[in-house]
């Protein structure tokens, strides 16, 4: 089995092998995964740290062994908490809020031969709930984007993965997995900052979820990442004045 890991800021994961297919995910920087197919032009991935299967182009990659992957995997991340920031090798590198420093160390670390130079934050996560809104609150007016993870686009349940992510704790990456972990809570009313809400279609199918902020608002992305009102029903449009998305389920993950 072959390992990886990217050095560009985003790549898309797509549901087959083509240029046209569905992005369905995004691999940030450092981030590293388990190769499960190799075609001349595309790779299928495993992304390490959710699981996540999907194809990606074959110039897009950097092929690690399988020690330095292990190595990684014992690792808690670090991961940088601007929007966006900048690491140096021999040329300058834009990366993306959530990306990883792979073993990071007094503002160094090395993918490879290639030595990197990071001047800004970073964290571990220390799984404190209340950090939770204020990460989310960083993605405020980001573009909804099927399959995206950064403040270029996200799409819902990418949202509420990376901004878990950047307090340390590991969550599925699709709406419906999520809503199967934690503690389901029956009423808005014993929810907390930082919980997550899901929400259903006519066939009771979950299909989004969101941050709930105090005082029955909540942080989703719908459009762009944007707060709107939360009761029983669900989520309420104020600018629309209708009801957006029907409640399902309310989860406490930290």
């Amino acid at each position: 089995m072959k390992y990886g890991i990217s050095e560009l800021a985003i790549v898309p994961i797509r549901a087959e092998a083509s240029d046209k297919a569905e992005m369905v995910n995004q691999i940030l920087f450092g981030e590293h995964f388990k190769v499960l197919d190799q075609r001349i032009k595309w790779i299928k991935i495993r992304l390490a740290h959710d699981k996540y299967e999907g194809w990606i182009c074959n110039k897009q990659w950097t092929e690690i062994d399988k020690e330095s992957y292990e190595n990684l995997e014992r690792q808690s991340p670090t991961l940088i908490t601007e929007l966006l920031d900048i690491v140096t090798s021999e040329s300058h590198q834009t990366i993306a809020l959530g990306s990883s420093l792979p073993d990071y160390e007094n503002g160094t670390f090395t993918i490879q031969e290639n030595s990197y130079i990071h001047g800004g934050e970073t964290t571990t996560g220390s799984e404190d709930k209340n950090m939770l809104v204020n990460n989310a609150i960083l993605y405020l007016n980001t573009p909804y984007l099927w399959g995206g993870r950064t403040p270029f686009g996200i799409d819902c349940s990418g949202f509420s993965q990376i901004v878990y992510r950047l307090q340390g704790k590991e969550i599925p990456r699709d709406a419906y997995q999520q809503a199967e972990i934690g503690s389901t809570l029956s009423f808005i009313e014993e929810s907390e900052p930082g919980d997550l809400a899901f929400f259903d279609n006519h066939e009771g199918k979950i299909i989004h979820v969101g941050i709930i902020l105090e005082n029955n608002f909540i942080i989703h992305a719908s459009g762009k990442v944007r707060i709107d009102r939360l009761d029983q029903q669900g989520i309420f449009n104020a600018e629309e004045r209708k009801h957006t998305h029907k409640l399902r389920l309310i989860k406490s993950i930290l």
